[in-house]
C-alpha cells in the first residue's frame, strides 16, 4: 500500500477562518425561513438555557430538539441537516458527526455538544465555498482535487476518480465525469481520506509510502473509517 500525505484533524485547517453566524444548519441558506416559520409559536421557550449560552445558539438546539428532550438524536439532526439544494444530509454522514460529537456516548448530542457541532459545520461550510469555484452548490473533481491538496493530501489520479465515485452526489456511470459531491458527502470524504491516511502512517513507520500488512490489519483500518 502506498501513502504519502500528512494528517490533519477532523476539522478543516483555520486559515478559512470563520464565518459569519447562520440561522441555517447545514449549507442551504434558506433554513433561516423553516426555522422561522415552523418554531415561532415556541418562542417563549427559546430565550431560556444554560446559564451563559448563546441565545442564538439556543434557539437553534431547540428548534432541532422536536420532542423536547433536552438532548438531539440522529433522525432530529438528520432532518435538520440540510445541502444547498435541500436535500437532507445522507445517514453515514450524520452518524460521523454523532460519533464525533457525542463525546459522552449518550447516543445523542446535547447543548454542549451541539455547541461544537455548530462550530465544525460553520467551519467546514466555508472551506466548501472557498472550494465552490464555480458556486455550483457541489464539489467537482479539479475542486476536489485542489481542495484535498490544500490539506496536505496528493492522491494519485486513480485515487481521486475512486474518491469521486465513491461520494459523488447522484448515480455515477462508467462514463463520463462523476456527479458532483455536495457539502455533507464533501465533508465525509475528507474526514475518511484523513482516518485512513493516519491509520496507514501508524504502520508506514518509516515514511515511504510502503508498509507490510496483515488482512487483520488492513480490515481494522478500512472499519474504523468513519
Amino acid at each position: 500500500m502506498n501513502g504519502t500525505q500528512r494528517g490533519y484533524q477532523y476539522g478543516p485547517p483555520q486559515n478559512y477562518g470563520r464565518p459569519r453566524p447562520q440561522a441555517n444548519v447545514g449549507y442551504s441558506s434558506g433554513y433561516n425561513n423553516y426555522y422561522q416559520h415552523q418554531h415561532q409559536h415556541q418562542h417563549q421557550h427559546q430565550h431560556h438555557g444554560p446559564p451563559g449560552a448563546d441565545p442564538q445558539l439556543w434557539q437553534w438546539f431547540t428548534a432541532v430538539d422536536k420532542d423536547r428532550s433536552g438532548s438531539i438524536s440522529v433522525n432530529e439532526l438528520q432532518s435538520a441537516l440540510v445541502n444547498g439544494n435541500w436535500t437532507n444530509f445522507d445517514l453515514d454522514t450524520v452518524k460521523m458527526l454523532m460519533g464525533i460529537f457525542d463525546t459522552d456516548r449518550s447516543g445523542t448530542i446535547n447543548f454542549s455538544e451541539f455547541a461544537g457541532l455548530w462550530k465544525y459545520i460553520s467551519d467546514w461550510q466555508n472551506v466548501f465555498r472557498h472550494f465552490d469555484r464555480d458556486r455550483s452548490g457541489s464539489i467537482e473533481g479539479r475542486e476536489l482535487s485542489e481542495a484535498l491538496q490544500s490539506f496536505g493530501y496528493n492522491l494519485s489520479p486513480q485515487l481521486m476518480t475512486l474518491v469521486e465515485r465513491k461520494y459523488a452526489s447522484g448515480t455515477s456511470t462508467e462514463y463520463g465525469p462523476p456527479p458532483g459531491i455536495s457539502f455533507d458527502r464533501f465533508v465525509r470524504a475528507c474526514v475518511v481520506v484523513k482516518t485512513l491516511t493516519e491509520a496507514f502512517q501508524r504502520v508506514d513507520t518509516d515514511r515511504d509510502g510502503w508498509a507490510h500488512l496483515s488482512y487483520e490489519q488492513f480490515m481494522s483500518m478500512v472499519l474504523s473509517v468513519p
